[in-house]
This record gives C-alpha cells, structure tokens and sequence, in this order.
C-alpha cells in the first residue's frame, strides 16, 4: 500500500514484492512490520531522552540533544533509503517529502522535532498497514480453506503426505468433515459438497463418480476418492488467491493517472515549502523568522499526495474482496474498470440463458422414414461426442433400447456436426444447413422438417445421401433469465441482445420470452466474432457472456468478456476477463453494479484527498497547524480514504441468488421411452 511513508519499498519477498498500488499482508512482512516497530521504539525512546534531558537542564544543550541526534538518524534511516530510490527512478512521492521535512529539521539543529516527526510517521504508518490488511483478510482466508496435507490411496493403502507431494493424476481420499486439498474428479464414492467459499452458494451440490470437486470446498457426507487433476496454485481457489494478489499490482489507465498527478504534488510541496520558509524568514519579527523553518516542514509533511495515492487500490482490493465472496473471479482491475461503463450486453443463449440441459421432446422423421430409424442413425453418429446434445440423445436411445452401431472412423467438423463411417453406413449428424451442403437435393426435406420441430433445437440426420430427420430437444430457460436482464436496463445497459448457434426459431423463443433488443442466431464462432466486432466498431462498450469453447474468441474480443461457471469450458474460462464460478445469471447485473459502485468510491476519494490536502496546507502554511498535529493530519486523508474504500467490501453481503428451478420456455414432450418411438415419431 501506498501511504506516505515507504521504507519497505526496498524489500522484496519470494512471494510477491510491494508496489506503490498494492496492499501487501504476507506473513513475512507482518513479522517485519514488528521488527521494524521494535527498532521504531528505540529510536523514539533516544529522541524522549534527549527531550527530557534538555528540559530539565541534565546535561550540556549539545550532549543532552546527542540521543535525540542518533535516534533522529535511526528513526529517518528507512525513509531516506525509500526516498534515495523514489529520487534514483525519476518518481519522487511521499517517502521523498517526508525525508526532506527530516533533513531539513537535523540541518537546523531541530533534532528532536525531526526525531519525533520521522517516529509519528512512521508509527502511524505502521497502523494504517495493519489496518488496511483488513481489506485482504477476506481474499486470505480461501488460502486456509485448503488443507497443508492430503491422504494418498496406492493399492488400496492409504498414507499422509504433504501438499507439496501430491501429483496429478494420483487419487486422494477425502472423508466427511474434511475440506478438499486439490481440484479432482470423483472416482469413488457419494457425497455433498460445500462450495460456497468458492462459488457463493449456500447450497450443497451432490456429487458422484465421474464429476468435479474442488479444492478449498467442503466434503460433508461421505467419504469419496479423487483423481487429483490440479495441486497448489494451479487450483481453481489457488488462481483466484492469484489474480487477486495480481490485481493488486496492475495499474489501470485510471490509476496511472493518479499517479501522474501525484507527482506534481512533490515539486509543488517544496515550492510552497520554500515560498512559507522565504517571507517568513524576511518577517522583521524574530520569532516569525525563528519558526520559518518548522513551518516549512510542516508544510512538506501535510502535503504529501499518500491519501491520493490510495485512492484507487484500495477501492479495487474492496471490490475483488467482495466478488472473490460471492463466486466471481475479476482477473484484472481492467476488467471491473471496463465494466462500470458498459452500454451493451451480448449473451450466448446455451448454457448461458437457459441451462443446457437438454432433453430429447420429439422425433420428426422425413417422410417414409421409420423413428426407429431416425433415433439409430442419430445414435450411430453421436455416440462418441461429448456435446451436450449428443449426451441427451445418447441417453434417450438407451431408454428406448437402442444400440450404436460398430464405428471405423468418427470426426467431429466445428460448430457442423459428427460424420462417422459405421456398421449401418455413413451418417452425418449436426445442422441443417451443413447437410443441405453436403446433399443439395435434400432441402426441401429438411424445410418440411424444420416446421414441424416447432421451435425445438434440431439435430438433423443423414445417412449416405438419405435424409432421415431430425431429433427435437428442448433446454430450459434459467429463471433468473428476464430479472436479470431487467436489472441491467436499470443499471444503464441500453442493449441486450442474443448471439447463439441454435435456429433462429428457437433464439427467437428464448429472445421473446427474456425481452432482448436483437438477435443473430446460427452464428458459427467466427459469426460471433464479426458480429461482437462490428458491435465494438459502433463505438459501444461491450459485455459479451458465455460457456461454450465456441465462445471463446468473442469472451477475448470483447470489452469484458465472463465465463459462466466452473463447468463451462476451460476456453472460455480462459479467453475471459471474469469467470463466474457458478452458474447464476444474477452475478453479472451485480458485477456491472459493482464495478460502477467502486468508480464512485474511487471518485470520492481522489475528491477527498485532495480537499484534506488543501485544507492542511492553508493551516500548515498560516501556521495554524503545529508540526506534532501535522503528523497525525496528514493520515486523516489515509484513514478517509481506507475506511471509504472498505465500505465496498460490505457491499452485496445481502446479495442472494434468484436462481432456483429451472423454468421451461417451450411445450415439452416426454422423451420417447421403449417400443412407443413409432407412435412418437407419427405424432410429429
């Protein structure tokens, strides 16, 4: 943290090393911190001596101020060595004004006034640090949440290891009451898992093989075992404690430009300063010339630009603490700037505005074409994809009976569709257009079938050159969908719109039913991207919110790209400025909330300091302001600024998610189960 003092600039721990915008708690330094106040009492103790003596007339003047001289010197060191580097970088601050007030005190023979001046300082400085770190405690506390050391399984054996031991790939068994000390997938076992520390959700989530837990959640059933996918810092709760400790350096535009402006503070500090000292020393009154000189250094104390300084980090650790706290995951300070001034949200409808789980609703075979064998050329094609749709079908054709056929070749063709060579022949499973592509003579079978779907998501099958139809499957709409979309008009969002690869029918559905201003369905990856550019060519500031690896290259185009739950794709996660580690739609009206709360904070404190600033130099400079008061004066800026900037932290602990069950946008048919998929498909 910058505050007016920096002596620990000059350290570096192996962690992370001090910036003038970050806020710095690490164990380390807090038992450096009591060292150096240690140290900070001696010096204090040599300067109250050498007082006490001059007082009460217990030595010679020049012997009595000898302690006063060395705890002086003792007190200023650090400040000199923090100011010696500011000087050497061409970016004199606050540790430069404070040693120049110091030197300037010794130069005049004022040892005690300068011993003293260089204790308050420091001291005080010392109880902002501590007082600040106040602001880190609730990003820290996820560290604790993961244990120091995990039990390993080898044949059946277990045995105690050390964190730093564990690999991926080797399993781990955590049993009920335990919190999970990596990122894992379930292997054996049931249980329920807290994960509010990392999501923000009260409720528990049941787990079972074959599913993801995480490190830092809570195991609070049963005893599972876990294939350990990621360990330490590469952990989902590890990356968060990562990008916080990475915000805290980061520099935005914003930021910067404080900076800039707190420079001009230091040469306009020792101008007035010089200016003050100047006509008081032509004063033809003694005493007036006598206190020219502690004028002056008050005068450089009062002005120094810390509270400036801490305008803006503070105010963005506040606000990534309180994210962090419910589930969302700001990966630069960038980014919560970027979303305070968005005007334009885009979102994927998958996943996104609705749950992505599919269920199959009907079978809409061509014509003369039995559903049986709809339902086995589509089982035939799917069955190795791991898209959601095909994981639908796949579970539908097991209820039904049906088998896939033996596969010689299988190949995924982005955002199109599967082709696989099987036992039954070659079939090609996906959109509509791409078979059209492929078979032109089918189109107006695949007209006449897409009416019939009635707005259902299709999945269209072809088997050599014969058209056999398409599946319908329906999503569901999340029920926060419309309230959330709502609440970003209330926040000044004036378009909200739907880029999605469905039909255009079913866009249309979902567009209508959440109340968006526009709509481009059947987008491929690179359609989102042309359309999120052109979108970003208008001048608009863009939100763009997905899941799907096709979202992607948007989430990095856009202004502020998020990436909705942890069990969205890695891509996405990973092409995004924030990750939402759950799926509650609610949490992106709150982080455009947020982000414009954090602007207002930030704008009051730059307001703030500046006026405290201005107000201590008129009293420094009229000599109303003693140099001892003037010490404590120039924290009021700090302590405004921080106690301000903390409020943020509070803000949305009332905040709960409105995300419950899934509500249906469109009519849905029981799945076909059994012999009745004839009966099914002649009802379509």
């Amino acid at each position: 943290m910058s505050t007016a003092i920096r002596p620990e600039t000059a350290h570096h721990d192996h962690d992370h090393e001090h910036t003038p915008d970050g806020l710095c708690c690490s164990h380390h330094d807090i038992e450096l911190d009591e060292r150096k106040l240690v140290l900070y009492l001696v010096g204090g103790t040599l300067v109250l001596t050498g007082w006490v003596a001059a007082q009460f007339n217990m030595a010679e003047a020049s012997v009595a101020m000898l302690p006063a001289l060395v705890g002086a010197i003792v007190l200023g060191w650090p400040l000199f060595v923090a100011a010696a580097k500011e000087t050497w970088k061409g970016r004199p601050t606050s540790s430069s004004l404070a040693a120049l007030a110091i030197i300037a005190g010794l130069s005049v023979g004022e040892y005690v006034t300068a011993g003293f001046l260089a204790f308050i300082l420091l001291v005080a400085d010392q109880v902002v640090r501590r007082t600040a770190s106040g602001a880190k405690r609730a990003i820290e506390q996820l560290v604790r949440l993961t244990p120091d050391d995990a039990r390993i399984v080898v044949d059946g054996q277990e045995r105690d290891a050390r964190l730093s031991e564990v690999k991926i790939g080797d399993i781990v068994r955590v049993r009920p009451g335990e919190n999970l000390p990596v990122d894992g997938t379930v292997v054996t076992g049931r249980s329920t898992i807290d994960q509010a520390s990392l999501t923000g959700e009260s409720a528990p989530v049941e787990v079972q093989a074959g599913e993801s837990v995480y490190a830092g959640t809570s195991n609070l059933t049963g005893q599972i075992d876990l294939k350990v996918t990621a360990v330490g810092g590469d952990t989902t709760i590890g990356r968060v404690t990562q990008l916080v400790h990475e915000a805290e350096s980061s520099r935005t535009p914003r930021q910067l430009l404080i900076e800039q402006v707190a420079a001009y503070f230091v040469p306009v500090a020792i101008s007035v300063a010089g200016l003050v000292w100047f006509f008081m020393s032509q004063s033809p009154d003694p005493n007036v010339r006598d206190e020219a000189t502690v004028t002056a250094i008050t005068v450089l104390v009062v002005v120094c630009p810390s509270a400036l300084l801490l305008a803006s980090p503070t105010a963005m650790v506040s606000a990534f603490a309180a994210a962090a706290r419910l589930g969302i995951m700001v990966k630069q300070t960038s980014y919560l700037e970027a979303a305070a001034n968005i005007d334009t949200v885009v979102l994927d409808k998958t996943g996104t505005l609705t749950t992505g789980v599919f269920a199959v609703s009907r079978l809409v075979p061509s014509e003369g074409v039995d559903g049986v064998d709809l339902l086995q050329g589509a089982v035939d094609g799917e069955q190795h994809s791991n898209h959601p749709l095909a994981k639908s079908i796949m579970q539908t054709a097991k209820a039904a009976r049906v088998t896939p056929a033996a596969t010689e070749d299988a190949e995924e063709v982005h955002g199109r569709g599967v082709r696989a060579k099987t036992a039954n022949g070659e079939v090609h499973v996906g959109r509509a257009n791409w078979l059209v592509e492929l078979n032109p003579a089918i189109r107006d079978e695949v007209a006449a079938v897409e009416k019939r779907l009635e707005g259902m998501t299709g999945v269209h099958v072809m088997r050599g050159k014969t058209y056999l139809g398409a599946v319908g499957l329906e999503d569901r709409l999340r029920s926060n969908a419309k309230a959330s979309v709502e609440r970003m008009r209330e926040l000044g969002v004036r378009r909200v719109g739907i880029f999605t690869g469905d039909r255009a029918a079913v866009a249309k559905r979902v567009g209508g039913a959440v109340g968006v201003d526009f709509i481009e369905a059947e987008c491929l990856p690179e359609d989102k991207y042309k359309q999120l550019e052109a979108l970003i060519g208008q001048n608009r500031r863009v939100m763009m919110v997905g899941d799907g690896i096709n979202d992607g290259p948007s989430l990095a185009k856009a202004d502020v790209g998020v990436a909705m739950g942890l069990s969205g794709s890695d891509i996405a996660a990973n092409s995004a400025g924030v990750a939402l580690m759950n799926d509650d739609l609610s949490r992106v009206p709150f982080l455009i909330e947020l982000a414009r709360k954090t602007r207002v904070v930030v704008a009051q404190n730059i307001v703030a300091a500046i006026v405290i600033a201005l107000i201590g130099l008129v009293l420094a400079a009229t000599g109303s302001l003693t140099i001892f008061f003037a010490a404590f004066y120039h924290f009021v800026g700090d302590v405004f600024v921080i106690g301000n900037s903390f409020r943020l932290i509070r803000f949305g602990e009332e905040f709960a998610s409105t995300d419950g069950q899934a509500a249906p946008v469109f009519r849905a048919e029981e799945a076909p189960k059994g012999p009745p998929i004839a009966a099914a498909a002649a009802t379509a």
